[in-house]
């Protein structure tokens, strides 16, 4: 049985969804039951397996025509992070600039999922290689560092994996209101405000970061909820009406200066949206991916996991970020008027439009190297020519 999300537990590491984790560590007789009927009738049988669930595709190792390939969900830079002091900080040459100081990895994660990842990884030795979900447009630096770390591998970054193009659709029907909203707006004028589905903040928090949108006056659509419980089966549970400061969704509503989304809400479409010019954001990897790819800077604000590290990357490698929240501070309050002068920096000064046009630079790379002879086609064109071989 999953417990609720905890918005008040120290740790901001969503352990709801450890029973989660665990129970994947059930499937290995099901997934090689599988794997043996599908090696029977196929030429050759391609496994791709999250990192995390390394134990359950152990057994295609015994298969002839079986081969696995590990997925790293996280970027480049927080992996060879990992890889770098798992081997004790090993002199790394041509390493000038690319290595920054980083967050510890205190209050990233419990002890107890540290373990279940030390239980996983001990498997990884059983693939035929790496698969990230990033590009080498962004994070060439590091995948060629992790190369050379682990040579007896082959590494390929086949991201991103979101899509790079949105197509607008030609009338409202079947439009989130918050599109329609945005539509309304001046272009890059708005500030898309979401921390993922594993972040549930405390009242406290709320109420500041509310004051602090407010105060800054500048337009923001604010998806407000809490995070995903990790049993969806659980119908017991009550979820939590998250409140605001009176009259304030009213007010940022009537006044037009912000919208509240209560649910889901369409990600990559608002920010592929013309009116969007930041992102505050928890900096969970694949958000960072979406941002990046629609040219959109973050107002950085980690909660926990990869977060603080994915938080150094975007805003002190690659320069389309500021902090909202620094991890050594992580257990304090971010203050009203820090939001506020976070998001006028992000929205309202120079140093903000340099960091939209750093990120729509990045996007159009991106962009570019898909297309025949660029490198990220380059690298999707020789994985798969590596499993159909």
């Amino acid at each position: 049985m999953s417990p609720p999300p905890n918005p008040n537990a120290k740790s901001k590491f969503p352990s709801h969804l450890f029973p989660s984790f665990q129970a994947s560590t059930n499937l290995r007789e099901h997934v090689a039951t599988l794997l043996q009927s599908l090696s029977s009738v196929a030429k050759r049988v391609v496994v791709i397996y999250d990192s995390l669930m390394a134990s359950c595709v152990q057994d295609a190792i015994h298969i002839k025509n079986c081969e696995s390939y590990t997925f790293h969900s996280v970027s480049a830079f927080t992996m060879f992070l990992y890889f770098w002091n798992l081997m004790g900080n090993p002199i790394v040459k041509k390493s000038k600039n690319l290595i920054p100081e980083v967050p510890s990895l205190e209050g990233c994660f419990t002890t107890q999922f540290l373990n279940f990842i030390s239980s996983q990884y001990e498997f990884h030795k059983f693939s035929n290689g790496v698969i990230y979900n990033t590009t080498r447009v962004i994070e060439k630096p590091y995948i060629e560092l992790i190369e050379g770390m682990i040579s007896n591998k082959t590494h390929w970054a086949l991201g991103p994996f979101n899509p790079l193009c949105i197509e607008k659709k030609s009338n409202n029907k079947g439009r989130h209101f918050s599109l329609e909203w945005l539509d309304k707006q001046k272009g890059k004028s708005v500030i898309y405000v979401s921390f993922g589905t594993t972040t549930a903040l405390k009242e406290e928090q709320i109420i500041e970061l509310a004051n602090g949108l407010e105060q800054s006056k500048q337009k923001f659509i604010w998806v407000l909820r809490d995070a995903d419980r990790g049993d969806v089966f659980n119908e017991d549970g009550v979820r939590r009406i998250i409140e605001l400061p009176k009259g304030f969704e009213e007010r940022v509503e009537n006044e037009g200066i912000g919208l509240i989304v209560r649910d889901w809400a369409p990600q990559l479409e608002i920010l592929s949206h013309s009116s969007i010019g930041g992102f505050m954001s928890h900096c969970g990897w694949n958000s960072c991916m979406e941002s990046i790819t629609m040219g959109v800077p973050i107002a950085a604000w980690p909660m926990h996991s990869d977060q603080p590290r994915n938080r150094v990357l975007v805003t002190e490698v690659l320069k389309v970020g500021l902090i909202v929240k620094d991890w050594n501070h992580r257990d304090e309050l971010v203050k009203s008027c820090v939001v506020k002068n976070v998001v006028r920096r992000l929205m309202a000064t120079k140093e903000g439009d340099e960091m939209r046009q750093n990120a729509m630079n990045l996007r159009n790379e991106i962009l570019e190297s898909m297309d025949e002879g660029g490198v990220s086609r380059i690298e999707l064109d020789s994985f798969i020519a590596h499993v159909t071989r």
